[in-house]
């Protein structure tokens, strides 16, 4: 590797050094990276959500559509509950159906 001769990167060097040699420096920089962490994971979890809740409404704005009607609660009930692979399925099946028991079969 080459020296390092860049005046503005030396000095940069050198403070990580000086950071790093700091005790409760290090400890805040571990507990910011855990809650970076943290909220990354949260992030995550909250943009999956809001698919699943994006995809279950999709499919009650095509049932309601489809059939000119208020979908059952029982019907809302089965959609809160599932998870992507099912909605997919009932999306895919919606194409075809003539009737709600058509989309959720099993």
């Amino acid at each position: 590797m080459k020296k390092i001769t860049h005046e503005p990167v030396l000095r940069a060097m050198e403070r990580l050094k000086e950071l790093s040699a700091d005790e409760e420096t290090r400890r805040l920089a571990e507990v910011r990276e855990k809650v970076l962490r943290e909220n990354e994971a949260e992030y995550r979890e909250a943009l999956h959500e809001g698919r699943l809740e994006g995809a279950r409404e999709s499919l009650r704005l095509q049932l309601t559509a489809k059939f000119e009607q208020e979908v059952p609660d029982q019907i809302k009930s089965r959609i809160g509950r599932a998870d992507h692979p099912q909605l997919n399925v009932w999306l895919k099946n919606i194409l075809f159906a003539d009737s709600l028991d058509d989309i959720f079969k099993q």
